[in-house]
C-alpha cells in the first residue's frame, strides 16, 4: 500500500516549492491537486461539464473555456458561490487523486492545498504545512498574480488560517524567510523521513 505524504499550506506561502524540492532530494512522484483540477476543467471534462449547470456564460470565454481570472474572483468574493462549487469538484479530483495514488509504490507526494478545508486528512498518512508569516503570503500574492492587496487578503481569508493547519500538521515548513533557511527544513525533514 502507497504511503501518501500530504503537503499543503496556503495560498502564497510557497508549498508547490516545498514539495518540488522535497520530491527531488527524496526521488518521490509528485501527485498535485492543482493540476488534477486543472485537467477537470478542460472543456467537455466532468469538471467543466459541472460547472457548466451553475454557472453563467460569463464565466466561459466565447470558444466556451472556463475564465480562470473571472471564476478566482468569483469563488474568493463570494463563499455560497465557492462552497457550490468545492461541492462538485471536490469529489471528482479525490477520486481521480485517488486512482493516481494508487499508481504508486512506496511513498507519494501529494500536493493538496485545501487538504483540511475539504475534510481529506484520513487520506493521507502524514501532513506537511508549509507556512508562511500572513504579511509575506500578501505580498507573494499580489506580486505573483498581480492582484490588489484587497483581492490577495480575499484569498488569504477563503482559507483556514495557516496557524490552525500547522497546529494540525505532523510536519511544519516555515517559508517565511529566505529559502536557504527553507532548504535547510526541508533537507532536515527529508532526513526524518528516511527518503535521501
Amino acid at each position: 500500500m502507497t504511503e501518501v505524504i500530504g503537503i499543503t499550506g496556503g495560498i502564497g506561502s510557497g508549498k508547490s516549492r516545498v514539495c518540488n524540492c522535497l520530491a527531488k532530494l527524496c526521488h518521490l512522484p509528485v501527485i498535485d491537486l492543482d493540476r488534477i483540477c486543472r485537467q477537470l476543467l478542460v472543456i467537455n471534462k466532468p469538471g467543466w461539464l459541472a460547472l457548466q449547470e451553475i454557472l453563467d456564460k460569463d464565466f466561459f470565454s466565447s470558444s466556451g473555456e472556463l475564465d480562470r481570472k473571472v471564476l478566482r474572483k468569483g469563488i474568493f468574493a463570494d463563499d455560497a458561490l465557492r462552497g457550490r462549487i468545492d461541492t462538485l469538484l471536490h469529489p471528482l479530483a479525490r477520486q481521480e487523486m485517488a486512482r493516481q495514488v494508487a499508481e504508486v509504490s512506496g511513498v507519494a507526494l501529494v500536493e493538496i492545498p485545501l487538504l483540511f478545508e475539504a475534510g481529506w486528512q484520513e487520506d493521507v498518512s502524514q501532513i506537511v504545512v508549509v507556512y508562511a508569516d500572513p504579511e509575506v503570503c500578501l505580498q507573494r500574492i499580489v506580486n505573483r498574480d498581480h492582484v490588489s492587496e484587497q483581492q490577495a487578503q480575499q484569498a488569504i481569508d477563503a482559507q483556514l488560517p495557516l496557524r490552525e493547519k500547522a497546529l494540525q500538521a505532523n510536519h511544519v515548513i516555515d517559508n517565511s524567510r529566505s529559502w536557504q533557511e527553507t532548504c535547510s527544513q526541508i533537507h532536515h525533514l527529508a532526513d526524518y523521513l528516511g527518503c535521501r
